[in-house]
Protein backbone atom coordinates (compact mmCIF):
# COMPACT_ATOMS: atom_id res chain seq x y z
CA UNK A 1 0.00 0.00 0.00
CA UNK A 2 1.19 3.42 -1.25
CA UNK A 3 -0.18 6.00 1.00
CA UNK A 4 0.16 9.55 0.04
CA UNK A 5 -0.76 13.02 1.87
CA UNK A 6 0.08 15.01 -1.24
CA UNK A 7 -0.66 18.89 -0.30
CA UNK A 8 -2.28 18.20 3.06
CA UNK A 9 -1.02 20.58 5.75
CA UNK A 10 -0.28 18.62 9.18
CA UNK A 11 0.85 20.27 12.27
CA UNK A 12 2.17 18.18 14.86
CA UNK A 13 2.92 19.47 17.95
CA UNK A 14 5.82 18.25 20.60
CA UNK A 15 7.62 17.86 17.36
CA UNK A 16 11.30 18.38 17.83
CA UNK A 17 12.29 15.50 19.31
CA UNK A 18 11.03 11.61 19.86
CA UNK A 19 7.61 10.63 18.39
CA UNK A 20 6.79 14.30 17.12
CA UNK A 21 9.83 14.73 14.66
CA UNK A 22 9.61 11.05 13.72
CA UNK A 23 6.00 11.75 13.03
CA UNK A 24 6.87 14.91 11.04
CA UNK A 25 9.02 12.89 8.98
CA UNK A 26 6.72 9.99 8.29
CA UNK A 27 4.45 12.93 6.67
CA UNK A 28 6.92 14.59 5.16
CA UNK A 29 8.29 11.77 3.29
CA UNK A 30 4.67 10.78 2.02
CA UNK A 31 3.92 14.94 0.81
CA UNK A 32 2.62 16.59 3.40
CA UNK A 33 3.68 19.83 4.51
CA UNK A 34 4.26 20.07 8.07
CA UNK A 35 4.37 22.55 10.76
CA UNK A 36 6.20 21.35 13.74
CA UNK A 37 5.16 23.04 17.30
CA UNK A 38 7.78 23.06 20.39
CA UNK A 39 8.59 25.35 23.14
CA UNK A 40 12.33 25.31 22.03
CA UNK A 41 13.56 27.25 19.70
CA UNK A 42 17.20 25.17 19.01
CA UNK A 43 15.25 21.94 19.21
CA UNK A 44 13.29 23.42 16.52
CA UNK A 45 15.96 24.45 14.90
CA UNK A 46 17.91 20.73 15.03
CA UNK A 47 14.75 19.04 13.92
CA UNK A 48 14.72 20.99 10.64
CA UNK A 49 17.85 20.97 9.90
CA UNK A 50 18.10 17.32 10.81
CA UNK A 51 15.06 16.51 8.33
CA UNK A 52 16.88 19.02 5.45
CA UNK A 53 19.87 17.00 5.70
CA UNK A 54 17.23 14.03 4.30
CA UNK A 55 15.71 16.14 1.57
CA UNK A 56 12.58 16.83 3.60
CA UNK A 57 11.35 20.03 4.51
CA UNK A 58 9.83 21.40 7.53
CA UNK A 59 7.92 24.72 8.90
CA UNK A 60 9.04 25.42 12.84
CA UNK A 61 7.23 27.57 14.96
CA UNK A 62 7.92 28.86 18.37
CA UNK A 63 5.11 27.60 20.91
CA UNK A 64 4.28 26.76 24.44
CA UNK A 65 0.89 24.67 23.67
CA UNK A 66 0.33 25.10 27.88
CA UNK A 67 -0.65 28.84 26.99
CA UNK A 68 -3.86 29.37 25.27
CA UNK A 69 -2.33 33.18 23.44
CA UNK A 70 0.60 31.38 21.93
CA UNK A 71 -1.82 28.60 20.63
CA UNK A 72 -4.01 31.19 18.88
CA UNK A 73 -1.10 33.33 17.90
CA UNK A 74 0.88 30.17 16.19
CA UNK A 75 -2.45 29.28 14.62
CA UNK A 76 -2.71 32.57 12.30
CA UNK A 77 0.73 32.27 11.63
CA UNK A 78 0.12 28.78 10.26
CA UNK A 79 -2.98 29.58 8.32
CA UNK A 80 -1.18 32.93 7.20
CA UNK A 81 1.48 31.27 5.97
CA UNK A 82 -0.27 27.51 4.70
CA UNK A 83 -3.63 28.53 4.11
CA UNK A 84 -5.73 25.88 6.23
CA UNK A 85 -4.61 23.11 8.31
CA UNK A 86 -6.11 19.46 8.04
CA UNK A 87 -4.24 17.64 9.97
CA UNK A 88 -3.36 17.92 13.68
CA UNK A 89 -1.21 15.38 15.50
CA UNK A 90 -1.71 16.42 19.64
CA UNK A 91 1.89 14.87 20.74
CA UNK A 92 2.65 17.24 23.14
CA UNK A 93 3.34 16.33 26.93
CA UNK A 94 5.80 14.52 29.26
CA UNK A 95 5.20 11.56 31.72
CA UNK A 96 4.47 12.90 35.00
CA UNK A 97 3.64 9.78 37.16
CA UNK A 98 3.53 10.13 40.85
CA UNK A 99 1.36 9.03 44.17
CA UNK A 100 -1.83 10.78 43.91
CA UNK A 101 -1.66 12.33 47.32
CA UNK A 102 1.58 14.54 46.23
CA UNK A 103 0.23 15.82 43.24
CA UNK A 104 -0.47 19.52 44.37
CA UNK A 105 -3.63 21.58 42.60
CA UNK A 106 -0.33 23.86 40.56
CA UNK A 107 0.69 20.21 39.07
CA UNK A 108 -2.66 19.22 38.44
CA UNK A 109 -3.35 22.69 36.41
CA UNK A 110 0.00 22.09 35.10
CA UNK A 111 -0.16 18.90 33.32
CA UNK A 112 -4.02 19.58 32.18
CA UNK A 113 -3.37 22.99 30.32
CA UNK A 114 -0.46 20.87 28.85
CA UNK A 115 -2.01 17.58 27.80
CA UNK A 116 -6.04 18.24 27.68
CA UNK A 117 -6.47 21.76 27.15
CA UNK A 118 -3.59 22.00 24.47
CA UNK A 119 -5.41 19.18 22.68
CA UNK A 120 -8.75 21.00 22.99
CA UNK A 121 -7.79 24.54 21.96
CA UNK A 122 -5.84 23.35 18.89
CA UNK A 123 -8.62 21.02 17.73
CA UNK A 124 -11.17 23.90 18.28
CA UNK A 125 -9.51 26.66 16.13
CA UNK A 126 -9.03 23.98 13.46
CA UNK A 127 -12.27 22.35 13.51
CA UNK A 128 -14.51 24.66 11.32
CA UNK A 129 -12.04 24.37 8.42
CA UNK A 130 -12.09 21.04 8.35
CA UNK A 131 -15.79 20.85 8.64
CA UNK A 132 -15.90 23.82 5.74
CA UNK A 133 -13.90 21.29 3.46
CA UNK A 134 -15.16 18.30 4.59
CA UNK A 135 -12.35 16.25 5.46
CA UNK A 136 -9.71 16.52 8.48
CA UNK A 137 -7.75 14.01 10.65
CA UNK A 138 -7.04 14.86 14.33
CA UNK A 139 -4.82 12.41 16.17
CA UNK A 140 -4.65 12.69 20.16
CA UNK A 141 -1.30 11.09 21.55
CA UNK A 142 -2.24 9.55 24.50
CA UNK A 143 -0.56 6.72 26.69
CA UNK A 144 -1.97 3.35 27.86
CA UNK A 145 -2.97 4.44 31.38
CA UNK A 146 -5.76 5.93 29.61
CA UNK A 147 -7.30 3.07 29.70
CA UNK A 148 -5.39 0.89 32.76
CA UNK A 149 -4.41 3.06 34.92
CA UNK A 150 -1.87 2.12 37.41
CA UNK A 151 -1.10 2.83 41.44
CA UNK A 152 1.16 6.48 41.15
CA UNK A 153 0.25 7.28 37.43
CA UNK A 154 -1.27 10.60 38.62
CA UNK A 155 -1.43 13.20 37.03
CA UNK A 156 -0.72 11.85 33.58
CA UNK A 157 -3.10 8.76 33.56
CA UNK A 158 -6.34 10.81 34.81
CA UNK A 159 -5.63 13.75 32.08
CA UNK A 160 -4.54 11.38 29.52
CA UNK A 161 -8.19 9.31 30.25
CA UNK A 162 -9.76 12.58 29.89
CA UNK A 163 -8.04 12.59 26.19
CA UNK A 164 -9.39 9.48 25.40
CA UNK A 165 -12.87 10.34 26.33
CA UNK A 166 -12.07 13.72 24.20
CA UNK A 167 -11.47 11.98 21.15
CA UNK A 168 -14.85 9.66 21.47
CA UNK A 169 -16.62 12.81 21.74
CA UNK A 170 -15.09 14.82 18.84
CA UNK A 171 -15.00 11.77 17.02
CA UNK A 172 -19.34 11.44 16.77
CA UNK A 173 -19.71 14.75 16.28
CA UNK A 174 -17.01 15.30 13.25
CA UNK A 175 -18.34 11.85 11.83
CA UNK A 176 -20.95 13.74 10.22
CA UNK A 177 -18.46 16.49 8.37
CA UNK A 178 -15.51 13.95 7.32
CA UNK A 179 -13.24 15.01 10.64
CA UNK A 180 -12.10 11.46 11.63
CA UNK A 181 -10.67 11.74 15.26
CA UNK A 182 -8.62 8.64 16.75
CA UNK A 183 -6.53 8.52 19.59
CA UNK A 184 -2.86 6.73 19.61
CA UNK A 185 -1.80 5.02 23.10
CA UNK A 186 1.89 4.69 23.82
CA UNK A 187 3.08 2.18 25.57
CA UNK A 188 7.28 2.29 25.89
CA UNK A 189 8.72 3.69 22.80
CA UNK A 190 12.12 4.47 22.71
CA UNK A 191 12.25 9.08 22.73
CA UNK A 192 13.81 11.63 24.35
CA UNK A 193 12.12 11.16 27.52
CA UNK A 194 13.64 7.85 27.72
CA UNK A 195 17.22 8.78 26.82
CA UNK A 196 16.80 11.76 29.61
CA UNK A 197 16.11 9.32 32.22
CA UNK A 198 18.68 6.51 30.99
CA UNK A 199 21.31 9.38 31.71
CA UNK A 200 19.52 10.61 34.90
CA UNK A 201 19.36 7.03 36.93
CA UNK A 202 21.46 4.81 34.98
CA UNK A 203 24.60 6.65 32.97
CA UNK A 204 26.83 4.13 33.18
CA UNK A 205 24.77 1.24 31.50
CA UNK A 206 24.34 0.71 27.76
CA UNK A 207 21.15 2.35 26.53
CA UNK A 208 20.21 -1.03 24.81
CA UNK A 209 20.86 -3.27 27.96
CA UNK A 210 18.64 -0.13 29.94
CA UNK A 211 15.73 -0.51 27.17
CA UNK A 212 15.36 -4.46 26.96
CA UNK A 213 15.41 -4.19 31.43
CA UNK A 214 12.48 -2.12 30.72
CA UNK A 215 10.57 -3.86 28.40
CA UNK A 216 11.19 -7.45 30.41
CA UNK A 217 7.03 -6.86 31.09
CA UNK A 218 6.12 -6.13 27.08
CA UNK A 219 4.68 -9.63 25.66
CA UNK A 220 7.15 -8.27 22.15
CA UNK A 221 10.17 -8.12 24.28
CA UNK A 222 11.27 -4.75 23.34
CA UNK A 223 10.30 -0.89 23.06
CA UNK A 224 8.48 -0.04 20.06
CA UNK A 225 10.69 2.87 17.93
CA UNK A 226 9.51 6.02 17.21
CA UNK A 227 9.03 5.39 13.46
CA UNK A 228 7.20 2.39 14.07
CA UNK A 229 4.41 4.97 16.27
CA UNK A 230 4.62 7.31 13.04
CA UNK A 231 3.72 4.83 10.31
CA UNK A 232 0.46 3.99 12.22
CA UNK A 233 0.31 7.65 12.48
CA UNK A 234 0.48 8.48 8.71
CA UNK A 235 -1.85 5.71 7.96
CA UNK A 236 -5.14 7.34 10.09
CA UNK A 237 -4.22 10.64 8.77
CA UNK A 238 -4.36 9.67 5.10
CA UNK A 239 -7.05 8.96 2.52
CA UNK A 240 -6.21 5.22 2.71
CA UNK A 241 -7.75 5.55 6.66
CA UNK A 242 -11.31 6.68 5.80
CA UNK A 243 -13.05 4.68 7.86
CA UNK A 244 -11.14 4.75 11.23
CA UNK A 245 -12.92 7.42 13.35
CA UNK A 246 -13.40 6.79 17.60
CA UNK A 247 -11.09 4.58 18.09
CA UNK A 248 -8.05 4.51 20.76
CA UNK A 249 -5.34 2.05 19.41
CA UNK A 250 -2.60 0.88 21.36
CA UNK A 251 1.23 1.05 20.20
CA UNK A 252 2.61 -0.68 22.89
CA UNK A 253 3.98 -4.37 21.86
CA UNK A 254 0.93 -6.02 23.85
CA UNK A 255 2.25 -4.93 27.32
CA UNK A 256 -1.93 -3.09 27.84
CA UNK A 257 -3.90 -5.20 30.06
CA UNK A 258 -6.58 -3.70 28.09
CA UNK A 259 -7.76 -3.91 24.41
Amino acid sequence: MQITMKDRVAVVTGGSKGIGIAVARRFAESGARVAILARGAADLKAAREALAKDGLQVHDYVCDVSKAPEISATYDRIVKDHGRVDILVNNAGTSRAMPFETVTDEIWQEDLDLKLFAAIRLSRLVWPGMKQRKWGRIINVLNIGAKAPAASSTPTSVSRAAGMALTKAMANEGAAHNILVNAMLVGLIVSDQWVKRHAKTAPDSDFDAFTRDLAKAVPMGRMGTAEEFANLACFLASDQGSYITGTAINVDGGRSPVV
